[in-house]
């Protein structure tokens, strides 16, 4: 994604907003296009890049008004969209949380920011297997983000590791320009959509089931296989690879939020009522860091879109607008 870089501010004189907005990937952009249109100042925080995890997916063919669009590109009209109303302060983490005097209070790399309401849209992140090799050879071959690193591997041996859609998605896209891409599924069936499952089946791509991968492998410089047992018969196997991708799962980035006083689930996502509201007054929450999510971009959007109008209702309720 390119953006223009007078937009997305990486710091702001600014300090008191009515909405402080903590990720930018789709509630959060969304959330601050309502906020904005509603009449209320917003910044949307940051630690990494504007775009989430939508940015990340090599294919989107399910959100409405485009039959098939890169992840990439659908972040990139997300992101300039909510540039025309709000400043997005990037590679700013948030340390903590904390409501003093009906005031939100964000300690972050950057300094205190301050807010009559807070919209928590962070997000997930991928979740690790924590086999050997894993760490040693990230970025040597390990990577969790096939639009990110695919391409190095054209002509070359990937294999991802998980099954689910977005594994699927990202082994079929890798495979119209790597020299093999195979999946290798913990569960003992196709973990994916039908279409996915058809797609597989149709370009002659190896879907293991029942695998549990034990080692990735390399030679010290660049990962060569990975090493799986086959739970079924308990033999150990192995397959050669270049690159290995792994989509095993999501986790709430909610670490943040840990003396912050907002109630989490047993999983650490954020527990929210109907409208988005937490547990604090004040402090919403909206997208993929929400129980009971469904993960999606559509739900995601519209998740940022009721936070936005129920804070600014709250805010006129009270008086504090």
């Amino acid at each position: 994604m390119e953006f223009t870089l007078s937009r997305v501010s990486r710091d702001t004189g600014d300090r008191n907003f009515d909405v402080l907005i903590i990720g930018s990937g789709a509630a959060g952009l969304s959330a601050a296009v309502y906020s904005s249109r509603s009449g209320l100042t917003a910044l949307i925080i940051d630690k990494s890049v504007a775009g989430g995890l939508t940015a990340e997916s090599p294919l989107v063919e399910n959100y409405l008004g485009f039959k098939a669009i890169k992840g990439s590109e659908l972040a990139s009209k997300f992101t300039q969209h909510a540039l025309e109303y709000v400043k997005i302060m990037e590679h700013t983490e948030v340390t903590s949380v904390d409501k003093k005097d009906g005031q939100i209070v964000l300690q972050s790399g950057k300094g205190e920011f301050y807010g009559k309401v807070l919209i928590i849209a962070t997000g997930t992140s991928h979740k690790q297997l924590n086999v050997p090799g894993e760490k040693e050879y990230f970025g040597k071959g390990v990577s969790y983000c096939s639009t990110c690193d695919g391409y190095l591997y054209r002509d070359r041996k990937v294999v991802v590791i998980g099954g689910g859609n977005s594994g699927a998605i990202a082994a079929i896209s890798m495979n119209e320009y790597a020299a093999t891409a195979a999946i290798l599924e913990f569960m003992d069936r196709h973990m994916c959509e039908d279409a996915y499952v058809k797609a597989i089946e149709r370009n002659g791509m190896a879907y293991v089931t029942n695998s549990q991968v034990t080692e990735i492998s390399g030679d010290g410089k660049r990962v060569t296989s990975v090493r799986y047992m086959d739970r079924k018969t308990g033999e150990e196997k192995g397959i050669e690879a270049d690159g290995v991708f792994i989509y095993v799962g999501l986790a709430p980035q909610t670490a943040f939020l840990k003396n912050s006083g907002v109630a989490l689930d047993e999983r650490g996502y954020v527990i929210t009522d109907s409208k988005g509201r937490t547990n604090i007054e004040g402090i919403y929450a909206a997208g993929d860091v929400t129980k009971g999510t469904e993960a999606q971009i559509a739900t995601a959007v519209g998740d940022g879109c009721r936070a936005a109008i129920t804070a600014y209702g709250d805010l006129i309720r009270t008086g504090r607008r």
